[in-house]
């Protein structure tokens, strides 16, 4: 049911994160006459993020429940149709966060490949700042901040990356107003701190662009292993992207990836991906597994604040 979707946004994400989010799911849940209009929509586009992220851009209320109502019901048309154009491409910065430690771990230079890259913010990790705990590694902006718990081995120097690329169905430009509205429109209310982040990793993105593609993972990840540069140590990656790939579609991906000369790390939730034997994750919120080549290694936190090691 539609309206389990946002109950379950509302506990597991947005309760202790979005008090605005949390407050507005809970009411959207209970609201018959947006669950009927958001049931019209396929079934991927009644995702919490892309609802709230739309109404945002197009300058809708999302502080008062009654006020979104009105506005949602009284403007559907454009609310769907952009839904429609849109995907949830959030490009969370804080990500690299999570990527850093193992790419620093592999055989250095790097080539990095990301699938779902949005605007490819997560392609520069060898440019930004980190500080786990109280342990700080870098000097670049924006500084991403990551808790850690257990026994995740700390490097003393970032990555080399020597060339990166990504792919996207609809790859975003940092340098286009319309885009970089619709990166801001996913943040949530009051993270002010991801926002700031974010325009700073644009700014590391403006002066450097990434190299970006338009097409489908199974039809760019082939082409962009190929162009990689000889000597150095291919990696593939992706961050809350999988579920939004038909299940037959993730299933050939899933087989792909595991055939090909290169290191997978993924962060994705656990059912995207799947393991035997998980450890229980961290009470309360939701969180995805990041993995190295099929093996997993951690729970973290979607937006990157957390990290709990759990591999030996």
């Amino acid at each position: 049911m539609v309206a389990d979707g946002y109950w379950d946004f509302a506990v597991r994400q947005a309760r202790g994160e979005s008090p605005t989010y949390d407050r507005l799911t809970t009411a959207i849940a209970d609201d018959d006459e947006l669950l009927d209009l958001i049931a019209t929509l396929p079934e991927p586009k009644r995702q919490p993020n892309l609802l709230l992220g739309v109404v945002r851009l197009l300058g809708g209320p999302v502080d008062d429940p009654v006020a979104f109502h009105d506005f949602v019901a009284a403007n559907w048309e454009r609310v769907a149709a952009e839904i429609l154009a849109r995907a949830t491409q959030t490009n969370e910065t804080g990500r690299s966060a999570l990527l850093m430690p193992v790419l620093a771990s592999l055989p250095q230079p790097l080539a990095l490949i990301e699938l779902g890259a949005s605007a490819g913010l997560n392609l520069y990790p060898d440019r930004y700042a980190y500080r786990y705990n109280d342990h700080t590694i870098g000097t670049g902006t924006p500084l991403l901040d990551c808790t850690v718990t257990g026994d995740l081995p700390l490097p003393d120097a970032l990555p080399t990356v020597v060339w990166r690329a990504g792919c996207d169905r609809n790859p975003l430009d940092v340098t286009d107003p319309a885009d970089r509205a619709w990166l801001d429109a996913l943040i949530w209310p009051e993270h002010t701190d991801r926002r700031d982040r974010l325009h700073a990793a644009a700014e590391t993105a403006r002066t450097d662009p990434p190299h970006l593609i338009r097409a489908d993972l199974l039809d760019a990840l082939p082409e962009l292993i190929a162009q990689a540069p000889e000597g150095a140590t291919v990696v593939v990656f992706h961050s809350a992207m999988l579920y939004q790939v038909p299940q037959p579609d993730r299933d050939r991906f899933l087989a792909l990836i595991r055939e090909l000369p290169v290191h997978w790390i993924s962060i994705e939730a656990p059912g995207a991906v799947p393991f035997d034997d998980l450890p229980p994750a961290p009470a309360n919120l939701a969180h995805n597994v990041l993995a190295l080549d099929g093996r997993p290694l951690a729970w973290t936190h979607g937006h990157g604040r957390s990290l709990t090691w759990f591999a030996n």
